[in-house]
C-alpha cells in the first residue's frame, strides 16, 4: 500500500495526469457512461429536482460550496508549507528532518495531503461528474500510498521519537486540543504564498469566475494558474540552489 520512491518523485505528474483524465472523461462519449456536463451544474439540477432549493438558488450554494473546499485547500496548503518549508515541500525525494510539531501539525499529521485533496475535490466541480468521482477515487487512493510511504521513511529515520509523534496526533482529522510543545519554529509565509499560488488560484477562479458559469473560461484559467506555479516553482528552486561564492580565504 505504500508509495514507491518513483511515485513519490514523480507524484505531481502522476496527479496531473489523473486530473486531467477527469477532465477529459474519454468514457462519455467513447461508453456513454455520464452526461458532459460540470458536477457543479449537475448538483444544482438534482438538487432541484429532489426539490431541496430552486435552481436558481441550488447553483449559488454550489459555488460557494465549492469555494469553501477551495478555500480549506489554500489555507491547508499555505499554512503547512509555512512551517515545513518549500525546500521540503517540493523535494523529489523523502527527507526525513528534525521532527516538526509546530503550526498545522501539532493538530494533524498530513495538512498537505489534505490540503491537495480539497484541491483537486475543488476542481472536481468544474469536471463532469463522472470524472470527479474517477478521480477523487484514484487520488484518494495515491494519496494514501504517499501517506504510508512517508510515514514508513520517517518512523525509520527518526526513530521513537517520531513514533511517539504518531501515536499523538491523528493522521487525517485535526485534533482540536494537543498536549505537544512547540519546537520554536517560526513560520515563512511568504516563501509559502509563492510555493502555493496553484492552489490560492484555484480558490480565486472558483469564488469569483464561477458566477460567470463560463465552465471552459474557468478551466483555462486554472491551466494558466498551474504554469505560473511551475514557473515560480523552478525559479525558486534556482534560487535555493545557487551554489555560494568561492571565499577568498
Amino acid at each position: 500500500m505504500r508509495a514507491t520512491a518513483i511515485e513519490f518523485r514523480l507524484r505531481m505528474a502522476i496527479m496531473a495526469v489523473v486530473i486531467a483524465s477527469g477532465f477529459w472523461a474519454p468514457w462519455i462519449e467513447g461508453c456513454g457512461i455520464g452526461q458532459r456536463i460540470s458536477l457543479l451544474e449537475w448538483l444544482a439540477l438534482e438538487l432541484s429536482r429532489l426539490g431541496l432549493a430552486p435552481f436558481a438558488v441550488a447553483t449559488p450554494l454550489v459555488i460557494v460550496a465549492a469555494a469553501l473546499v477551495a478555500a480549506a485547500g489554500a489555507a491547508l496548503r499555505v499554512w503547512g508549507t509555512a512551517w515545513l518549508g518549500t525546500g521540503t515541500v517540493n523535494n523529489l525525494r523523502m527527507k526525513a528532518g528534525v521532527l516538526l510539531a509546530d503550526g498545522p501539525y501539532r493538530y494533524v499529521r498530513n495538512p498537505l495531503y489534505i490540503g491537495s485533496w480539497c484541491m483537486v475535490a475543488a476542481m472536481g466541480f468544474l469536471m463532469p461528474a463522472t470524472g470527479a468521482l474517477f478521480v477523487m477515487v484514484l487520488l484518494t487512493a495515491f494519496l494514501l500510498r504517499l501517506i504510508f510511504g512517508e510515514e514508513a521513511f520517517l518512523a525509520g529515520q527518526l526513530g521513537e521519537p517520531y513514533r511517539a509523534y504518531l501515536r499523538a496526533v491523528p493522521r487525517l482529522i485535526p485534533r482540536v486540543r494537543t498536549a505537544l510543545m512547540p519546537t520554536g519554529r517560526k513560520p515563512h509565509w511568504l516563501h509559502a504564498l509563492l510555493a502555493e499560488i496553484n492552489p490560492i488560484g484555484i480558490f480565486l477562479i472558483l469564488a469569483a469566475m464561477s458566477w460567470s458559469y463560463d465552465n471552459r473560461l474557468m478551466i483555462r484559467a486554472i491551466i494558466v494558474s498551474f504554469g505560473i506555479s511551475l514557473v515560480v516553482r523552478a525559479l525558486n528552486y534556482s534560487v535555493e540552489n545557487v551554489p555560494p561564492e568561492p571565499s577568498a580565504d
